[in-house]
């Protein structure tokens, strides 16, 4: 009998320690970063609940989890560039926008995942616009989007800012890297690579899903955040810190 009691709570451990390791391990995939709270209020897959940036060497990953499947919703095509829509995940940071090839403090560098059906803004690489694929944005705030509302920056007629080798031919600070971004269930990641991974490491970013809008008038301001679906940190304080 006392032999019996003895296997039974062996095996006990054993499955605690069988599950304590699962729940270690799922916990750790989401640890550090900018933990936030699921709502219903938001759809689950715009709706985050994990935003983190890590290096390893000098690859930065990008990482996003909802509280559904990530990449799930894309916009629906209009069949005209005019007030069409952009749907987003992104990572604003504090990074200076001259680290990827743009002028030195001239907005907020954002990394972001996009899709958007009616316009194809990544000549240099295979896809439409409509698949997700990568940007690095330069925003400021724009009355004309709306009350504290930001854009992607226009580039005026006549200037020639400092660009990105693949800036894409938009009168607007974007760039069209080619990064892939990898959706797996519930997590979005990005692996982008970096002559200095200094600037990342020493980073605060925040974590951002959206909806952007074309001018009706495909004029300036070209782009607008005109739809915030969720922010990480609820005031886009940019809390996080990379590796933490």
């Amino acid at each position: 009998m006392q032999k019996n009691s003895s296997i039974q709570r062996l095996a006990v451990a054993i499955a605690c320690a069988g599950l304590c390791h699962f729940a270690m391990a799922h916990e750790g995939s989401h640890d550090a970063g900018i933990q936030s709270a699921p709502t219903s209020k938001v759809k689950a897959p715009f709706d985050t609940v994990h935003t983190r940036i890590t290096t390893e060497g000098n690859v930065a990953t990008f990482h996003i989890a909802v509280s559904g499947k990530a990449g799930a919703n894309k916009p629906s095509k209009s069949g005209k560039l005019a007030g069409s829509k952009v749907f987003s995940y992104v990572w604003p940071t504090t990074i200076d926008p001259s680290a990827v090839g743009f002028e030195a403090k001239s907005g907020i560098l954002a990394f972001a995942v996009t899709s958007h059906p009616d316009f194809n803004d990544t000549p240099l690489f295979a896809g439409g616009g409509g698949e997700w694929h990568s940007h690095w944005v330069v925003l400021q705030t724009d009355e004309t989007c709306g009350k504290g509302a930001l854009k992607v920056v226009d580039i005026p007629d006549g200037a020639k800012p400092k660009l990105p080798k693949t800036w894409p031919g938009l009168p607007i600070l974007i760039d069209s890297p080619g990064w892939n971004p990898v959706f797996k269930s519930k997590t979005l990641e990005v692996k982008v690579p970096f002559d200095d991974i200094g600037v990342v490491q020493s980073a605060s970013f925040d974590g951002v899903t959206a909806a952007l809008r074309v001018n009706a008038s495909v004029h300036s301001p070209l782009l607008c955040v005109v739809d915030v679906f969720k922010v990480a940190s609820g005031n886009l304080s940019l809390p996080g810190k990379v590796n933490q």
